[in-house]
């Protein structure tokens, strides 16, 4: 060490003791944490306030929740409170003991009875049903209550409102109790005890002013604010509104960051599941340019496609309109070395697709066990024949021949072949059933050639609007098309037409989208009423096989169904949305919850909202973001995705009085 720097050192030394005797440090140093960080004092002398002495003074008034509405929902009651500016809260929870709950309940349910008694006595029948109903209530609750599927807390909620003057703090009081009002919640000044409030208020875990109530479970859940992450991307269409915050959510089910582009729609009947859908698809054709096609189980979707300018086409027994369940196309795909796409023809998937539907159409609406691997074998078989017999291998050029006797010469002078059908496949089964004389073999031909007659159209089947080569195709560019199916039965056909029209889908729409995203047109294949699949194992398998390779195709498949417990209860249709990023639950049965909130991992606030929001509000859940969507399509769009009769009586009605109304202007 230099003579200089051994200098210095001992100057900071003796700088550092010299300043160690000096009164100010001293206090300094032996001041503690809580000395350091609490305000210089606290006047607690105002029996409605207190004032926070530091070096900005602030005033504080406390507040307790004095009254509560019967019926409690989520997530609106206690969210004015927690947003409402400079505010802390606090929330004490105690689980009220079972046999205290069943003491308690049996007490009301007595008082309940007696007051009814009375008020029959006296001829108020008004007050007589309402004390019927909460009677009722009490001894549903009680015998949840026993059978452990529900519970009793008690909660008390303090909050403490600041502000940096009185008037201020006034104004801000009288605001807060306006907007809680508006939730039917009382709120009270801690009157004389504003200082225990405080206390209470404090990180301490000290409640000193009890003022409780008795919540169950679910409404219990109206007390934890919601915890939301604002789901949006920087492009998308405007979905609907963050309800808690007001924001727009922007969604692109289409968005990079998602690792796959498939969605769910659960709800049950009533909450607003196809008009949700049909302003998704409206926005993003209109706004993103985003082609859709739907399966319209129900009928619901034809005046949304004359409002996009696109087409429907009816499936059904008097219609004249094919879809040939034989139609194969070429696909385009990647090499996965090279980058470059080469087109290739997948025959043994689509004898695999075809024998799958045929499979099901063998079982029918019984779902007979007389169908077996051996019958899937013989069906395949004949599939198999078929295209052997069109000449159509995996070469891509098997699929086309010359055309007027043109030379063949790469594509000029190419049209495509005619495609094998259910027809001409029963005669192929009947001319080797004649072939093969083995009695095992002889006991499934004998049944297919029974129960497959009623599709074919040279038998003047029932169901033979499968079988021919189609009438129709399905055209890129197409914003919107609708393959309504509901004029077919209900129980059997509209099931195996929503199986055959997904392979057909596949084949004419799917596949013709590039593997090259930059290429690729967004598309979306839209499932309603999905459950009518379930009963039926080849049905579920291809909507499982679909749902993982929409991807790769820049497809997104759109699943809707009414009960959530359908998909739960088969493990074979969980696949569908383990393969979807984005879920929506509109409103639900309560009977459906307990299976959301297990697969999902939802809160009981989450719970508890599905099963008390209204029409068009439900939970989005967008990869890991989750927020409460409140859907509110325009004036313009209620004319075409409305699908209450009531309200479309009503939306013609107001158009028909502005048409008079111009008119007489003019």
């Amino acid at each position: 060490m230099t003579k200089k720097k051994k200098r210095e050192l001992e100057e900071q030394q003796r700088q550092m003791q010299m300043l160690k005797q000096e009164p100010e440090y001293e206090i300094l140093r032996k001041k503690t944490i809580k000395e350091l960080i609490a305000p210089s004092g606290i006047d607690a002398s105002n029996i409605d306030h207190l004032e926070i002495i530091s070096n900005t003074t602030r005033y504080a008034r406390s507040f307790f929740v004095s009254a509560l509405p019967r019926m409690c929902t989520f997530p609106e009651l206690f969210r004015d409170m927690y947003l409402f500016g400079d505010i802390n809260t606090s929330v004490y929870i105690n689980p009220v003991p079972e046999s205290k709950s069943q003491n308690e309940l049996n007490k009301v349910i007595n008082q309940l009875e007696t007051e009814r008694i009375v008020a029959a006595d006296r001829g108020n029948i008004n007050r007589e049903s309402i004390l019927t109903q909460k009677r009722l209530e009490a001894e549903d609750l009680r015998d949840n209550i026993a059978s452990g599927f529900n519970k009793l807390f008690e909660a008390s909620v303090v909050a403490t409102l600041f502000a940096y003057n009185l008037q201020s703090l006034d104004a801000y009081t009288k605001l807060l109790a306006t907007e809680m009002s508006k939730n039917l919640v009382g709120i009270k000044s801690a009157w004389a005890m504003q200082e225990d409030a405080f206390k209470s208020n404090l990180p301490l875990m000290n409640d000193k002013i009890k003022r409780t109530h008795t919540f169950d479970r679910a409404s219990m859940a109206t007390v934890f604010p919601f915890t939301t992450s604002e789901v949006g991307h920087l492009t998308g269409i405007p979905l609907g509104f963050n309800k808690q915050t007001g924001v727009p959510i922007l969604f692109d089910n289409f968005h990079p960051s998602l690792t796959n582009y498939n969605m769910v729609i659960f709800a049950k009947s009533g909450a607003g599941k196809s008009v949700t859908m049909k302003t998704l698809i409206s926005r993003s054709s209109v706004l993103m340019g985003i082609e859709s096609l739907a399966l319209d189980a129900e009928g619901e979707y034809s005046a949304v496609a004359d409002a996009l300018g696109g087409i429907n086409v009816v499936i059904s027994p008097t219609s004249k309109t094919i879809i040939n369940l034989f139609d194969i196309e070429i696909e385009r795909t990647k090499d996965e070395i090279t980058g470059r796409e080469r087109p290739i023809l997948n025959v043994e998937n689509k004898i695999e697709d075809v024998t799958q539907a045929l499979l099901t159409m063998a079982r029918g609406s019984t779902r007979s066990e007389e169908v077996n691997e051996l019958t899937k074998q013989i069906i395949a078989e004949a599939v198999a024949e078929e295209y052997t017999k069109a000449g159509i291998t995996s070469d891509p050029n098997s699929l086309y021949e010359a055309s007027n006797g043109g030379i063949r010469r790469e594509n000029l002078f190419k049209e495509k072949k005619q495609m094998p059908t259910i027809g001409s496949w029963y005669k192929t089964l009947i001319k080797k059933a004649k072939e093969n004389t083995d009695p095992n073999y002889q006991f499934h031909y004998s049944y297919l050639l029974k129960v497959m007659k009623q599709y074919v159209r040279e038998l003047n089947g029932q169901m033979a609007y499968f079988d021919g080569q189609s009438t129709f195709e399905l055209l890129d560019g197409t914003p919107f098309i609708n393959l309504d199916i509901s004029q077919l039965e209900e129980r059997f056909a509209r099931p195996l037409a929503q199986q055959i029209l997904l392979s057909w889908i596949w084949e004419k729409y799917v596949k013709k989208n590039s593997e090259d995203k930059e290429k690729a047109a967004k598309k979306r294949v839209l499932i309603d009423e999905a459950w009518m699949l379930l009963p039926y194992p080849e049905a579920v398998d291809f909507l499982n096989t679909m749902a993982r390779r929409a991807r790769k195709r820049n497809v997104s498949l759109a699943v809707m169904s009414q009960k959530f417990q359908d998909f739960y209860e088969k493990p074979e249709a969980q696949a569908v949305l383990t393969s979807s990023d984005t879920k929506l639950f509109l409103a639900q049965d309560k009977s459906e919850i307990p299976y959301i909130k297990e697969v999902f991992k939802l809160s009981e606030g989450e719970a508890a909202f599905l099963t008390t929001c209204n029409r068009g509000e439900g939970l989005l859940k967008v990869g890991s973001d989750t927020a409460i969507i409140s859907i509110r399509p325009t004036k313009k769009e209620f004319e075409f995705v409305e699908t209450n009769v009531n309200k479309i009586k009503l939306i013609q009605e107001q158009k028909q009085k502005e048409a008079q109304r111009n008119n007489s202007q003019s």
